[in-house]
């Protein structure tokens, strides 16, 4: 397939063009959910543009020197720009840095590239830094772009960049993609692709990272745990997650929850077709026996409150007691 890249043929067609015509850009916004492949497409668009000894224009070797240091995001010519560890946004001196790096030609590459990574975290002054490069920049030099939907970066940013929307594959040929080249038996494979969304990026984690299995297994065994217990289980339940206060963690047992009740809800609503957590199915099938349309979309709805809640950053013992009392007893 082209460039190792899933689900993407029209994105990697149209970034060769752009390089075998020398109608290369000067910069380029890579969108789409988190784990469709941006990065993956905007690094292997930079092999491609300063790979020394290309298979045909357009198609690097992903063998040389060059290439194996693009990959790992290493080369002297490309620099990478995200929010610091821990913190929550790019901010303005990062890009101002990045801006004297550009300000100096090549090292030994074409291109002198900017990987700039979830761009939508940037703060509006991080942005409005970049628009100067944008509309001045320097010669061989190449800004990639990466955000979840084109709308979270400024107008004026969106404007002075080729944007390429990238969106999940169809379940069943990212199913068949994960079989074919990687080797994944069927049942699994139709596990990740569902679990994903149809998004590669993320079904390879998954793939690859087992911890991530183990975890969402244990906020699986929380939820039903939490359906078939009394008030004073739940009540645990909430205290033994907001001990801490971590939020990721909180977060992803919500967003794992929230998963669940909507497959329930298309249960309900004879839409069994598309359930995330296939793995749950049957699971998931008695407790929507035992609830009708509404009940199960108030269910969702409390999870997605609860979810609100943390962003809005408020107590999470708090909003944690409130989804408890919320959701159905289904004990024996």
């Amino acid at each position: 397939m082209p460039w190792e890249i899933w689900g993407h043929d029209w994105a990697v067609r149209l970034l060769q063009q752009h390089i075998r015509n020398g109608e290369v850009r000067h910069a380029y916004l890579f969108s789409g959910p988190p784990g469709v492949g941006r990065r993956t497409l905007a690094l292997a668009f930079a092999r491609a543009l300063n790979c020394p000894q290309p298979v045909q224009p357009g198609e690097p070797c992903d063998e040389c020197r060059t290439c194996r240091q693009i990959a790992r995001m290493e080369h002297a010519d490309l620099s990478v720009i995200q929010p610091a560890e821990g913190a929550s946004s790019l901010k303005v001196e990062q890009v101002r840095e990045l801006q004297r790096s550009l300000s100096l030609s090549p090292y030994e590459a074409p291109y002198r590239l900017a990987l700039l990574l979830n761009f939508e975290q940037a703060t509006p002054s991080a942005q409005n830094a970049l628009l100067k490069t944008l509309e001045e920049a320097p010669p061989k030099v190449i800004l990639l772009l990466t955000a979840p939907t084109p709308e979270d970066v400024l107008p004026t940013i969106l404007s002075r960049c080729e944007v390429l929307r990238l969106r999940p594959m169809a379940l069943d040929a990212l199913a068949d993609h994960l079989q074919r080249s990687a080797g994944v038996p069927i049942e699994q494979a139709r596990l990740f692709a569902h679990l994903s969304g149809g998004r590669p990026g993320m079904a390879l984690r998954l793939l690859h990272d087992e911890q991530a299995l183990t975890e969402r297994q244990r906020r699986i065994d929380l939820f039903f745990t939490a359906l078939s217990g009394d008030r004073l289980t739940r009540f645990q339940i909430s205290e033994g997650l907001a001990e801490g206060n971590d939020r990721e963690k909180i977060r992803a047992v919500l967003q794992t929850w929230s998963s669940l009740w909507r497959d329930v809800l298309l249960i309900c609503g004879a839409s069994a077709g598309a359930l995330t957590n296939l793995d749950q199915r049957e699971r998931l099938e008695s407790i929507a026996a035992r609830l009708d349309l509404r009940r199960a979309y108030a269910c969702l709805n409390a999870v997605e409150q609860a979810q609100a809640g943390l962003d809005a950053n408020l107590n999470t013992r708090l909003l944690l007691d409130v989804l408890m009392l919320d959701l159905p007893y289904l004990n024996a």
